[in-house]
C-alpha cells in the first residue's frame, strides 16, 4: 500500500471527522460575536457537559467502526448486521438513561465548572434544550461508525457535512436574525442532530440488501451472549474516555478559577485544539479501516504497511498543522470572537496550541490501529498512565505558573499519551501474530 492509496482513504475521512468539533466551534464563534464574554463562557460550560456525555460513550462509534471493518474483511453478512444492531440497541438504552437522569447530571456538573451566576444561568438554558438531542447524537455515532467501517466515505462525508452546515445556518438564523442568544445556539445543534439521524438511518437502510434487512430484528442479533467481545472492548474504551474526560473537565474547572476572560480564552483555544485533534482522527479512522480489513482477511502485508503509513503521516501532518496555525493564528482567533480583552488573553497562551500537534500526533493516529484490531486494553492502559502524568503536572505547575501551568500539564499529558501508545505497538503485532512479516510491495487486496 503506497502513500496515495492511504491518503485516498484518509483525506476524505479528515473532511468527515473535522465537522464534529466544528459543531462546538461554530457555537462558540457565534456567541463570541455578542457583547459579553459570559455568553462564550456559558456555552463553553454547557458544551463541556455534552462533550462529557458524548465522549464517555464515544466507544459506540469507535467500536462499531472496528467490528464493521473486520466483518467486512471476512465478508460475513450476518456479522455485518450484528455490528450495526448491537450498538444501536446499546445506544438506545444509554440515551434513555441519560435523558431520565438529566436533572442530577445538570446539578452535579454545573457547580464544578463555574461559580459565576450569569454563566451558570446561560449554561442551564443551553443544557435544557440540548439534552433532548442526546439520543440522536448517540445513534448518529453508531450509524457513522458503521458507515466508516464499511468505507462508505462519500456518504459519511455527506452526512457529517449536512449536520455541520445545518448547524451553522441555524446558528446564524436563530442568534443573529431572531436574537435567541444561547437558546438559539442549543436549538440549532438539536435540530441538526435530529435531522442527521433521520437521513443517516435512511442511508443505512438503503445500504442493506432488501433480503437481509429482516435479520436486524431477529433474536440472534440481540442475543446477550453475542455481546461479550463488544462489551469487553467497550469497557476498555469507556475507561479510556473517562480518563480523557477527567483531563478536559479538570482543565475547564481549573481554568475557571482564573477568571471569566481566561475561561473564555481557554474555551477558544480548546476548540482550536479539537479541530486539530479531529484532523488526526481522519488518519486514525483510515488506519482503523485498513487494520480491520487486514485482520479480517489475514493480510499481514496490509497490516504492516498500515502501521508504517500511520507513523509517517503522524509526523507529516503534525508539522503541517502547527505551521498553518502559526501563520494564520490571528485570523483564526478573530473567527471566534471580536472582544479585545479575550483576544489579548488568547494571544498570551497561543504558543501551547502550536506545540500540541507535534506532541499529540502519534497518540491520536495510532489509536486507529488498536481500534481496527478491536484491542482496546492498550488504549486504556496508556490513557491511565497519561492521566497520572497530567494530574501530577497540574499539582506541581499551576501554583507557580497559573494558566501557563495548566497548559503545560495538558501538553505533558498529550506527550505521554503518544509515548505510552507507541510502546504498545510491538505487543499488538505479537498478539495478532503479524510481528514477523515485512512489507515488501504494493498490496492489492483493499481498493477504494
Amino acid at each position: 500500500m503506497n502513500h496515495s492509496r492511504y491518503l485516498g482513504l484518509a483525506l476524505p475521512l479528515i473532511l468527515t471527522t473535522i465537522t464534529t468539533p466544528l459543531l462546538g466551534a461554530v457555537d462558540t464563534a457565534v456567541v463570541g460575536q455578542l457583547d459579553d464574554s459570559s455568553y462564550i463562557a456559558g456555552v463553553a460550560v454547557g458544551t463541556i457537559i455534552f462533550n462529557t456525555m458524548y465522549w464517555l460513550f464515544g466507544f459506540l462509534r469507535v467500536s462499531t467502526s472496528g467490528f464493521a471493518a473486520q466483518a467486512h474483511g471476512t465478508k460475513n453478512e450476518d456479522d455485518l448486521l450484528r455490528s450495526l444492531s448491537r450498538p444501536l440497541l446499546l445506544a438506545l438504552g444509554i440515551s434513555a438513561c441519560l435523558v431520565a437522569l438529566q436533572y442530577p447530571i445538570k446539578e452535579q456538573f454545573l457547580p464544578l465548572l463555574t461559580s459565576d451566576p450569569a454563566v451558570k444561568s446561560l449554561a442551564i438554558e443551553y443544557f435544557a434544550i440540548r439534552i433532548w438531542g442526546v439520543p440522536f447524537g448517540l445513534l448518529n455515532y453508531v450509524i457513522i461508525g458503521w458507515m466508516m467501517g464499511l468505507a462508505m466515505i462519500k456518504k459519511t462525508l455527506f452526512l457529517q457535512m449536512y449536520m455541520n452546515v445545518t448547524n451553522i445556518v441555524l446558528d446564524i438564523l436563530f442568534v443573529k436574525v431572531f436574537s435567541w442568544g444561547v437558546a438559539g445556539v442549543a436549538a440549532a445543534t438539536l435540530i441538526s442532530e435530529v435531522s442527521t439521524f433521520v437521513i443517516g438511518l435512511f442511508i443505512v437502510w438503503k445500504a442493506i440488501p432488501a433480503n437481509q434487512r429482516k435479520k436486524i430484528f431477529q433474536i440472534k442479533s440481540i442475543d446477550l451472549s453475542s455481546y461479550k467481545k463488544m462489551m469487553r472492548m467497550n469497557r476498555d474504551l469507556f475507561i479510556r474516555t473517562l480518563c480523557l474526560l477527567i483531563v478536559f473537565n479538570v482543565f475547564t474547572a481549573k481554568g475557571g478559577t482564573f477568571g471569566t476572560e481566561i475561561l473564555a480564552a481557554n474555551a477558544i483555544l480548546i476548540q482550536i485544539h479539537y479541530i486539530m485533534a479531529y484532523m488526526y482522527d481522519g488518519f486514525a479512522n483510515a488506519s482503523s479501516i485498513l487494520t480491520g480489513r487486514a485482520i479480517g482477511s489475514n493480510d499481514k502485508a496490509l497490516y504492516r504497511s498500515t502501521i508504517k503509513r500511520s507513523f509517517q503521516w503522524a509526523i507529516i501532518s503534525s508539522l503541517s498543522i502547527s505551521s498553518v496555525y502559526f501563520i494564520f493564528k490571528d485570523r483564526i482567533h478573530l473567527l471566534f470572537t471580536s472582544l479585545p480583552e479575550v483576544l489579548n488573553v488568547v494571544g498570551t497562551y497561543e504558543a501551547w496550541i502550536i506545540i500540541f500537534p507535534i506532541v499529540s500526533s502519534f497518540g491520536v493516529v495510532l489509536h486507529g490501529i488498536f481500534v481496527g484490531a478491536t484491542e482496546a486494553s492498550s488504549l486504556r492502559n496508556s490513557m491511565i498512565l497519561a492521566l497520572i502524568v497530567f494530574l501530577v503536572s497540574l499539582y506541581l505547575a499551576t501554583p507557580g505558573l497559573g494558566n501557563h501551568g495548566l497548559w503545560l500539564a495538558f501538553i505533558l499529558f498529550s506527550t505521554a499519551r503518544s509515548l505510552f501508545l507507541i510502546l504498545h505497538v510491538p505487543k499488538l503485532s505479537r498478539t495478532l501474530g503479524f510481528h514477523e512479516v515485512r512489507y515488501d510491495g504494493e498490496n492489492k487486496v483493499f481498493n477504494n
